[in-house]
């Protein structure tokens, strides 16, 4: 079981310095630039995202950088952010409960996603 959550401790540190720069960029998206929370949701997502991937795997996962794995995490949780914040949209939830919903559901599905599929560490 140990095993299972290696890592969630480094992987949650960075996730507060990278939910920090979502809900900045989202907030700034949603109230400056009026834009709906599904897109503002992904934009925000995407930068937040280019730091937590780098970060995490040089000190959580301690696996080598690629465009590809990019991509896949960036396309798995980037469908997830739209997808709330489409469902926000449709059914008028505050921005808030928007931004705390995502964060949460992206902690344990984008660890469990980059643990076992995005840096899965291939066996010797």
């Amino acid at each position: 079981m140990k095993a299972l959550w290696k890592g969630f401790y480094s992987y949650t540190v960075i996730g507060v310095a990278n939910t920090l720069i979502h809900w900045q960029i989202f907030f700034v998206l949603t109230t400056a630039a009026q834009l709906s929370q599904a897109a503002s949701n992904f934009a925000a997502f995407c930068v937040a995202a280019s730091f937590s991937f780098y970060v995490n795997a040089l000190y959580t996962f301690d696996a080598r950088v690629s465009v590809l794995r990019y991509l896949l995490f960036v396309s798995f949780m980037g469908v997830l952010s739209f997808g709330v914040g489409l469902f926000a949209d449709r059914w008028r939830i505050h921005g808030l409960v928007t931004v705390a919903s995502f964060s949460l559901l992206s902690l344990f599905c984008g660890f469990f996603f980059s643990r076992f599929v995005v840096f899965r560490e291939r066996e010797a």
